[in-house]
């Protein structure tokens, strides 16, 4: 497979693959000679995992339709309903920590070479609840990387994947589309404005990698089906082999799934295609769970 050049891809997902962490996320350690394309929260798998066949819905090069499609609307809105009925965990301390285990690949470049696909592996990621602690990021490559993750950045703004930051979005459907384009705003670049990518993009990472309320993750959902262009592809799967139903999206050459199962409509995780078919990478979301310290498993 010939990886694709950034250059090819939309703005908001040329932004990810420079970053390996969400935006207030920063490494305390000095960053290190491999180079990570794709971040953490989505990879790319090896040709013999991720050999699934899928069935394209829209064809590349064609104009996104100038809202969601009628069908995305609906499954956006079960899931919605599925969110409002989710338990998060009572009690949640600031103390605490937002535990989340995924299969993952990603997308590397050792020392600015070209682009290769990493191997299926495990990630698990300890976010402090109110940002004020120190996270863990560990993961199962050669490296076997074990990263502190910095407290919360004030810099960052309102983009924040920290629980108590999320607790306080909006909860209604207005409300959260336009926190939605205004903070991806900021990753638009001039010479390619696409603020409807941004705002898909940041949806997808916000449902990837961070526990949020019932009541505000029913809201993101519901204000997903208001960004132009996302649509619905059947018969996907996650790359632990889950079959679902995905909430995909187009831009430039690169199409994206967010996939849910079909009857629970849990979150499971992500799929990216160019625009031959071929994966680009995924991420399947295990575990998520709250504990009492960085490093400890529920």
């Amino acid at each position: 497979m010939n990886p694709m050049s950034e250059q090819d891809l939309p703005p908001a997902r040329h932004r990810l693959l420079k970053e390996h962490l969400m935006t207030e996320i920063r490494r305390e350690e000095p960053q290190r000679s491999r180079r990570w394309l794709r971040p953490a929260l989505a990879g790319a798998a090896v040709a013999a995992v991720a050999a699934v066949a899928v069935t394209v819905a829209v064809p590349f090069g064609s104009a996104s339709q100038p809202h969601a499609s009628r069908e995305a609307t609906a499954l956006l809105g079960h899931i919605a309903l599925a969110a409002e009925h989710e338990k998060t965990p009572a009690g949640i301390r600031d103390d605490q920590f937002v535990y989340i285990r995924s299969r993952v690949a990603f997308t590397v470049s050792e020392n600015n070479g070209p682009a290769k696909l990493e191997p299926v592996h495990d990630r698990e990621v300890w976010l402090s609840v109110d940002g004020t602690r120190n996270g863990l990021l560990e993961e199962d490559t050669p490296d076997n990387e074990h990263v502190s993750l910095g407290k919360k950045d004030k810099r960052a703004g309102e983009w924040s994947a920290y629980y108590r930051d999320l607790a306080e979005l909006p909860t209604g459907t207005g409300a959260m589309h336009d926190w939605l384009y205004r903070v991806s705003a900021r990753e638009v670049e001039a010479e390619r404005p696409d603020r409807d990518d941004a705002a898909f993009t940041l949806f997808g990472d916000l449902i990837k990698e961070s526990l949020m309320p019932p009541e505000v993750s029913a809201a993101l959902y519901r204000a997903a089906a208001t960004i132009p262009g996302v649509d619905v592809v059947h018969h996907v799967e996650d790359l632990t082999g889950r079959k679902g139903v995905a909430i995909t999206r187009t831009s430039g050459k690169v199409r994206v799934q967010l996939i849910f199962d079909e009857k629970t409509y849990a979150f499971l995780g992500e799929r990216m295609y160019d625009q031959h078919g071929t994966s680009m990478g995924g991420t399947s979301v295990m575990a998520r769970a709250v504990v009492d310290r960085a490093g400890e498993r529920p």
